[in-house]
């Protein structure tokens, strides 16, 4: 029950305080476990004018066991696997890394981070940091393509 409490309490500060470009809500308003995040892409990014919807699912152990953190919309990323899956490669949402303090707020603002700082020696995909690493402007002009086709904000 402890845990219901905590969440409703984050979901409530995020909903009336929320970081800069992310916006929170429910996925389905009977379900405190699964939260639908929106996330603009960050200026002087390559994913700038971008919006990315995210899903957060929260562990029913919360916050002893971290959350899982997944891109919806398709990204061209090094920390985000290129399936349907989206998965996010996030160093303090790892099992042994996460603390019962974090707070959700900073999973995503780290999230949003990463959009402009990707940290290719932490990758899920391997060729896209390789290119992140060796050929930047490549890695962005694609990394651009995408969020045109896959993140155009309306």
């Amino acid at each position: 029950m402890g845990s219901q409490k905590r969440i409703a309490k984050e979901l409530t500060e995020l909903t009336e305080s929320p970081p800069e470009g992310i916006s929170v809500e429910l996925a389905n308003e009977s379900n405190l476990y699964e939260w639908k995040v929106l996330m603009d892409g960050p200026e002087g990014s390559p994913f700038h004018k971008g919006k990315f919807q995210l899903k957060l699912v929260l562990p029913t152990e919360y916050p002893f066991k971290p959350p899982t953190v997944s891109f919806v919309t398709k990204i061209y990323h090094p920390n985000v696997t290129n399936d349907d899956k989206g998965s996010m490669c996030l160093g303090m949402l790892k099992a042994d890394e996460w603390k019962p303090s974090s707070r959700l707020g900073a999973v995503l603002q780290f999230a949003r981070s990463l959009l402009e700082e990707p940290m290719p020696d932490d990758a899920v995909e391997a060729r896209i940091a390789e290119q992140y690493r060796d050929d930047r402007k490549r890695y962005e002009e694609i990394a651009r393509e995408w969020t045109r086709k896959y993140a155009a904000g309306s």
